[in-house]
């Protein structure tokens, strides 16, 4: 039986998932609902149609159109308006939590209420408000180490963390107000001090099959300065850890997935089928959850998704269907680096329709585009991250020149970092790690 598959989203995780459907011998057609022409979808797909792939009933028409048995979705917004739910309403199967299940990305509150409720260990000190009362008090609580984080999704934005965006107790209650001003709910918490990183795994509502860890750069210029941004660029092990992790990092971050799993189902009475992204902290007592997402990182779905040995169809069908404990999903033993290209005055003010030419690249399967568009023929920024490459070798040093020498290769107003990835930085990361333990 042919696979039909719709996929929604457009950037490069979009292109990394297309491009590992595409690698399965199983005879398929794949349809992409898309908010740009991104062109490396484009080749690899029967259609790519522009449209507004929040919106369900414009989904599940689409859908029925085009005879889809499958979908993968790929951003966090379609999740949180229930797009999973209206697919699985129509009998498409969805790789994708339903909007309940996908609280776990689009309420920082709910996941650590869940945490707390389930004994799940990682979590912080928190309290959640949606007005000034008690802010005061429990700041000073927490003294100089906190984080208020805005409860919705904000596009990796609403996260403000003392000693990086805010300096003063006082510049912490100014953003609280900004928020209560709204009429948002907002999370303070303690701040975790260590080393980040995303441990994802596939979840087909009981089983869940880890991937390998991936550490992302999310300031936009080197040494970790600038704005934060939706990831500058990742990069991961041949042995699938991080050169910074111990072995047991690596089996809290699993067990943490795990045991949320768990709790999700017994919560909802259902389970969650899609990818768990747990963002993670190595700290000096254990290993912390910074926070989740429902759905593969942007840049992590390259770095994994490049590894990907076992069927991406199959494993998307074990998702749905519930039977990923069946399937050996294996990621070959490389090291990955990946590395954004951006616009020019990204993330705040980046320039756009500017043309950019990737003639260049000596590797087109490591090419992945991003927020780019086609006009009159050409191709040009589309104002967000423009275009990713990904390096793959036995090292993390030799992804690294890989990675380095073929985004450099791209013409056009843009920049990159140039430090992820390389021997100073990650020697960076282990002295932090050996000065804290």
């Amino acid at each position: 039986m042919k696979n039909k598959i719709l996929v929604i989203g457009s950037g490069a995780r979009e292109h990394a998932i297309v491009r590992a459907l595409d690698r399965s011998p199983y005879e398929k057609e794949i349809y992409c609902l898309a908010s740009n022409m991104n062109p490396g979808i484009a080749e690899l797909c029967d259609e790519i149609l522009i449209g507004n792939f929040n919106d369900h009933d414009f989904v599940v028409n689409y859908s029925k159109e085009t005879g889809a048995t499958l979908a993968i979705i790929g951003p966090e917004n379609p999740l949180e308006n229930g797009v999973a739910d209206a697919l699985w309403g129509v009998n498409v199967k969805v790789v994708g939590p339903k909007k309940d299940l996908a609280k776990l990305e689009t309420s920082k509150a709910f996941t650590r209420d869940l945490l707390r409720e389930y004994n799940i260990p990682g979590g912080p000190q928190y309290q959640t408000f949606n007005s000034l009362a008690g802010v005061t008090e429990f700041l000073n609580v927490l003294g100089k180490n906190y984080v208020v984080k805005y409860d919705g999704l904000a596009g990796g934005k609403g996260v403000k963390v003392s000693g990086e965006h805010l300096h003063s107790h006082d510049e912490a209650l100014a953003y609280c107000q900004e928020l209560t001003d709204k009429g948002s709910e907002f999370v303070i918490e303690e701040k975790f001090i260590g080393e980040e990183f995303s441990l994802m795994s596939f979840c087909d509502g009981n089983t869940l099959k880890h991937m390998p860890a991936v550490q992302d750069h999310k300031r936009a210029y080197e040494g970790d300065t600038g704005p934060n941004t939706g990831g500058m660029g990742t990069y991961s092990d041949a042995n699938h850890s991080l050169p910074f992790l111990t072995e047991n990092d690596i089996v809290e971050a699993h067990q943490i997935n795990t045991q949320t799993a768990k709790a999700v189902k017994d919560k909802f009475g259902e389970g969650y089928r899609g990818i768990l992204y747990g963002g993670f902290m190595a700290t000096a007592n254990g290993v912390k959850l910074i926070e989740y997402n429902a759905r593969f990182g942007d840049p992590e779905a390259m770095n994994v998704l490049s590894l990907l040995e076992s069927d991406f169809i199959e494993i998307c069908n074990g998702i749905t269907d519930g039977t990923l404990d069946n399937l050996d999903v294996r990621f070959q033993n490389k090291a990955t680096v990946c590395k954004y290209a951006v616009p020019e005055g990204y993330p705040n003010s980046p320039v756009k329709n500017e043309q950019i030419n990737v003639s260049k690249i000596e590797n087109p399967d490591g090419l992945f585009y991003a927020s780019v568009d086609i006009q009159n023929g050409k191709l040009v920024e589309a104002g967000s991250r423009t275009v990713a490459v990904v390096g793959v070798a036995d090292s993390i040093s030799n992804a690294e020149n890989i990675a380095e020498k073929e985004v450099s290769a791209i013409d056009g107003p843009l920049f990159h970092r140039s430090d992820i990835g390389t021997d100073m930085v990650i020697q960076k990361r282990i002295n932090h790690m050996k000065s804290i333990r």
